[in-house]
Order: structure tokens, then C-alpha cells, then sequence
């Protein structure tokens, strides 16, 4: 029974101390979620005070440890602001923020293309660093978690920016994983489908529909809390050898030949 407890005290985030960029609602606040179930205090971080508030007093109403981080993940000063203001420093990071532009390749001018890279690539690398160079200051070892997406490596019509994106941030998290070690390890976690508010107008689409039933195994939608538990897992003690991975959450479909 001890062996028991000692193996499955590892997966506890206990002193830990979390940020989850995007976290007031969908795969940002589950995770958010998790980690204080797990026993971290977690800064959830959104751009809207109200909501931003309103979540916080959740957890805390459940007896979670939960503040406010009240700043636009893309905005570097902002992200600088924050880091700067918080003591001790964070020692693990999801960043979970992200942006999507569904067009094709004709509708996207240079521009906004760029803009859904600096969102979703440009801005992880500046929270990123900045993160790093806290901890590597206090000689504090730490957990990063980036969130990408099976489109990283493979891809669909419609969907270049976000596509090209995504890939950069799972490339990125491999070059940070072999930088930043051994004080900070570096995963990814690529989701496919998940029923989030992003998804909301797809889900009832019959094509989207036939599509999940011909080639998800699992035959349906995730759910945005079926994550929390590999991002617990990869900000943990459990997986202290593990960095450099991306840990694909897509029910087999990106394994469907």
C-alpha cells in the first residue's frame, strides 16, 4: 500500500505553481482546472476581468487555490508585467492561448497570416523565454506544456496559417526541450477533435458529423476536460524523464491507415 501512495504521489502538483495562458474557458480551463484539483496554484489568465474573476471564485469556492492573471498572452509587455509582478516565480507554464483563421489560401493576405503566427508561434516563444529565465535566475526546475494540435504535421484545406502555426509550435518544442534541459522540460499536447466553444458550429455539421463516425475510432468528440489529465501528468514528477514529446490527444484518428 505504501509503494501505492508513493507511485501515485507523483502525479500531485502540491507547492507547484501554475499560469495557463487562455484559461477561462474550453482545453485552457479544464487544465486549469486539473492542476488545482491536483493541488498547484493556478493563475488563470484571460483578457475579460469579469470572467476572469468569476472563475477564479469557482475554484476557490471548491477550496482550490486560483488568483487572476489579467493580460493578453500575446502582448509581451503585458506578459513581462505579469511575470514581473508574481512571487515566487511560476514553475509551470501551459501555453494554451491560440487564434484560428479558417480560410483558404486565397482569402488570407500576407498580413493576417502573419498575425495568426505571432499569436499563436511568435507570442509562445516570448512567454516562453521569459519564463525560463525566471526560473533559471532562482535555479527552480519547471514543466512547460505547449499546446499544438494535429494539424501541426499534417494538414486540410482551409486552414494554411493555423496549419503552419501549429507546426512551428511543435518544431519549437523540441528545440526548447534540448535548450532549456535539464532545469526545464518542454512537451507538447496535440488535440484533435475536442468539442470546445471554437468548434461549437461544427459539431452539428453532417459532413463533420460522418467524418467523426468514418475515421475517429472512438467514433466521437472529445471533451475539453479529457485533456486535464495529461497535462497534469507531463507538468508532474510522473513524468520527470519525459521531454521533447508531443503527446497526440486524438481518440486513433491520426493513427487510422
Amino acid at each position: 500500500m505504501k509503494s501505492y501512495n508513493k507511485s501515485i504521489s507523483k502525479f500531485q502538483l502540491d507547492e507547484r505553481t501554475a499560469l495557463v495562458t487562455g484559461s477561462t474557458r474550453g482545453i485552457g480551463w479544464e487544465i486549469a482546472k486539473g492542476m488545482a484539483e491536483a493541488g498547484a496554484s493556478v493563475y488563470i489568465n484571460g483578457r475579460v476581468k469579469d470572467v476572469l474573476n468569476s472563475r477564479c471564485q469557482e475554484l476557490c469556492d471548491l477550496g482550490y487555490d486560483a488568483k487572476p492573471a489579467l493580460f493578453d498572452a500575446t502582448d509581451f509587455v503585458a506578459v513581462e508585467r505579469f511575470l514581473s509582478s508574481i512571487a515566487p516565480p511560476i514553475d509551470i507554464l501551459v501555453n494554451n492561448a491560440a487564434i484560428r483563421l479558417r480560410k483558404p489560401l486565397s482569402e488570407i493576405a500576407p498580413k493576417a497570416f502573419s498575425e495568426v503566427v505571432e499569436a499563436n508561434l511568435n507570442s509562445v516563444y516570448a512567454i516562453s523565454r521569459s519564463f525560463a529565465s525566471r526560473l533559471d535566475k532562482k535555479d527552480i526546475k519547471g514543466s512547460l506544456i505547449n499546446i499544438t494540435s494535429i494539424a501541426g504535421p499534417r494538414a486540410r484545406p482551409g486552414d494554411p496559417a493555423y496549419t503552419a502555426a501549429k507546426g512551428g509550435l511543435e518544431a519549437l518544442t523540441r528545440s526548447l526541450a534540448v535548450e532549456l534541459a535539464p532545469h526545464i522540460r518542454c512537451n507538447a499536447i496535440a488535440p484533435g477533435y475536442f468539442a470546445t466553444d471554437a468548434n461549437a458550429a461544427h459539431i452539428d455539421n453532417q459532413e463533420v458529423k460522418q467524418f467523426v463516425e468514418n475515421r475517429i475510432p472512438l467514433k466521437r468528440w472529445g471533451q475539453p476536460e479529457e485533456i486535464a489529465g495529461a497535462a497534469v501528468f507531463l507538468a508532474s514528477d510522473a513524468s520527470s524523464y519525459i521531454t521533447g514529446q508531443t503527446l497526440v490527444i486524438d481518440a486513433g484518428l491520426t493513427v487510422l491507415f
